[in-house]
């Protein structure tokens, strides 16, 4: 296809509750001919790569890729942004579905914005109640804070992952999403890379996207979160991954924030083990993700090495993302909400 603008990426896995509605709400947008849509499907087990197939082959602007295995969210992707040819590339989760000027909005927001990344306003799947615009910045630990709600394009430190839009040439420029971190915490270390080397993403409230969330973790109440539910490996990669971050894209003044997390690690592996006397669990999700990052000491510095090369801005620079609101505080209004965590093993 010539002058493709988006091209939109969903990295399927066992999505048939979701993909039907994701698909058709994009064959609706208004910039729908200037788009191709490619999915790439993890080795569903559901159904739900058969479901995308015959909708895209029907489609002039549609790719099914079928990756044969589960690579996780980032390889997944990544091959299939080997596949792409548009200007950006929208990397879209498939529990999502778009209102019609959604990627129209966005991309102009972006552009205006002067900005290479950006992420629209996300809503809850059922209805327009708010759920996110980005994190605005990172707390005293280093974790992704601040989704706070604003009516003008503004600056965020981290569009969402479930629609991520990014330049495709800078997209390869910065390395693609890391591929060690398979799932988890991989578009807040893109986004740190996305400012390092000098450029800049935004949150575009006036594009309306709606997400489930969770939904291969937390699968009850169908388009509705009816409960707090996680798992030993969420918890596990989620760890790992945001200490990864730090230990990637931190300078030197921000490495200070290790320790911080560590420590935040330590206490909460304490209370769990207090609260649900599982051995198991705190292994998993705190002491094998300590370990996993000491395993990955060569790939952090040959990571460490590569970002030097394209950094722009310092960590002095990227301190006025600091916060005060712990990131934690939003799974406090959780826990509120819901009551303690479900957390299942595996």
């Amino acid at each position: 296809m010539p002058n493709v603008l988006i091209s939109v990426i969903i990295l399927n896995y066992n999505g048939a509750r979701w993909i039907n509605r994701c698909l058709s709400s994009l064959r609706a947008q208004t910039i729908f001919s200037k788009t191709e849509i490619i999915v790439a499907d993890n080795s569903s087990r559901d159904g739900s790569d058969l479901q995308a197939n015959a909708i895209l082959e029907t489609w002039p602007n549609g790719l099914f890729i079928q990756h044969g295995e589960n690579l996780g969210f980032c390889l997944g992707n990544n091959r299939a942004a080997e596949r792409a040819k548009g200007e950006y590339v929208l990397f879209l989760n498939n529990d999502t579905w778009l209102e019609p000027d959604c990627l129209e909005k966005l991309l102009a927001g972006a552009r205006q914005a002067g900005a290479n990344a950006a992420g629209p306003l996300v809503l809850n799947y059922g209805d327009d109640t708010f759920q996110s615009l980005g994190a605005r910045g990172f707390d005293i630990f280093g974790l992704a804070t601040r989704r706070d709600s604003f009516s003008e394009t503004s600056d965020v430190l981290m569009p969402e992952g479930c629609a991520y839009l990014i330049e495709r040439r800078l997209f390869y420029d910065l390395g693609c999403f890391d591929s060690e971190f398979f799932m988890f915490a991989d578009e807040f270390e893109l986004s740190w890379r996305v400012w390092l080397s000098g450029h800049k993403a935004v949150g575009v409230p006036a594009a309306r996207l709606h997400h489930r969330g969770a939904a291969q973790v937390n699968p009850a109440g169908g388009d509705t979160v009816v409960a707090f539910r996680t798992s030993d490996t969420k918890r596990y990669y989620t760890n790992r991954n945001s200490l990864l971050v730090l230990l990637k894209d931190a300078q030197h003044v921000l490495l200070l924030l290790v320790p911080l997390q560590l420590c935040l690690l330590l206490l909460e592996s304490i209370v769990s083990l207090l609260l649900m006397r599982r051995w198991g669990f705190m292994k998993r999700a705190y002491w094998d993700a300590l370990a996993d990052c000491w395993r990955l000491r060569g790939h952090i510095l040959n990571q460490r090495r590569h970002i030097r090369h394209f950094r722009r801005r310092s960590d002095l620079w990227m301190l006025r993302f600091l916060r005060l609101r712990p990131n934690r505080w939003d799974e406090i209004v959780r826990v509120w909400r819901f009551g303690m965590p479900k957390v299942s093993a595996g």
